[in-house]
């Protein structure tokens, strides 16, 4: 005789279009669907948890809305934060990665040791957008964070600055403000190439022994120029439009890109590779 029918949950919606779910997905205060369920206890297929971590002016929420359910529909337990959240408006939380990108790295710290306590793992996987590629990398290299992040993937990665960042420090110079003291948002100034937080990412070599480092990246970048601050050695360099040159995504459109979301899939878990298909993906809008 058969048993109890068992209920299985349907997969989430996963959209892969950024800027209208960025703009209207997120609600104030609110995860990102799929993420932050602090009872979800990882698998053998997947014993690392995700950490989900935004770019400048994001938060746990509107950078979210693909990657969450995405990686939850895999079967991966997910976890966002919002850090350097400086600026009030237009509510508290709504707009972070404004502080200074070592004070953000120990709120990284502390969610990591969170999210270990609460699932039992030994490590955590790194998912980061933009300054989510840079800033973690404080925390992986001086904060104790090498022994806990396995794969670190990097969407708009930024090892090398932007020259979009040193306008800003040159008029912090101009008006006797340090650069790393620029107000309102310190990390703006951060990225800038040569500046003393760049120096202390690039010490010694950027990667760090024992994480295993994939960048993803679009030519198409228009706030990390070049593009090709996203290059390191000792990691693997994805450009997207080197196997589809129908993708046009840019800064933003990268973490909700379908194509790119293949490469991040198979970071996580290259023992089970996907094949990389091509889709037509507009900028801002991704694909239909």
């Amino acid at each position: 005789m058969a048993g109890p029918a068992q209920a299985v949950d349907a997969p989430l919606p996963v959209p892969y279009s950024f800027l209208p779910t960025a703009l209207f997905g997120g609600i104030p205060g609110s995860d990102a669907p799929g993420t932050n369920d602090w009872a979800c206890k990882p698998g053998p297929a997947h014993p690392n948890p995700v950490v989900l971590v935004h770019g400048t002016a994001g938060n746990r929420s509107t950078n979210w809305q693909t990657y969450g359910p995405l990686l939850k529909n895999n079967g991966y337990c997910v976890f966002a934060l919002t850090y350097g959240s400086t600026f009030p408006l237009p509510y508290p939380d709504a707009l972070g990665g404004f502080g200074d990108m070592r004070t953000s790295a120990v709120q990284l710290k502390e969610f990591v040791d969170r999210v270990l306590s609460a699932t039992g793992a030994g490590e955590v996987d790194l998912v980061g957008h933009s300054q989510g590629t840079l800033m973690p990398n404080y925390y992986v290299k001086y904060l104790g964070g090498a022994a806990k992040v396995d794969k670190y993937v990097s969407l708009a990665p930024v090892w090398e600055g932007t020259r979009l960042a040193s306008p800003i420090t040159l008029a912090a110079g101009v008006f006797g403000v340090p650069a790393e003291q620029t107000p309102i948002c310190v990390a703006c100034a951060q990225f800038a190439p040569g500046t003393a937080f760049m120096g202390q990412i690039q010490a010694g070599g950027t990667a760090a022994p024992g994480v295993t480092y994939t960048n993803i990246m679009t030519k198409y970048d228009e706030l990390v120029v070049p593009y090709t601050s996203g290059r390191q050695p000792g990691m693997t360099n994805i450009v997207v439009q080197d196997r589809c040159n129908l993708d046009y995504s840019e800064h933003f459109e990268i973490a909700a890109d379908k194509n790119a979301s293949l490469y991040v899939l198979n970071a996580l878990d290259p023992g089970h590779p996907r094949p990389i298909t091509c889709s037509l993906v507009l900028p801002f809008v991704g694909g239909f």
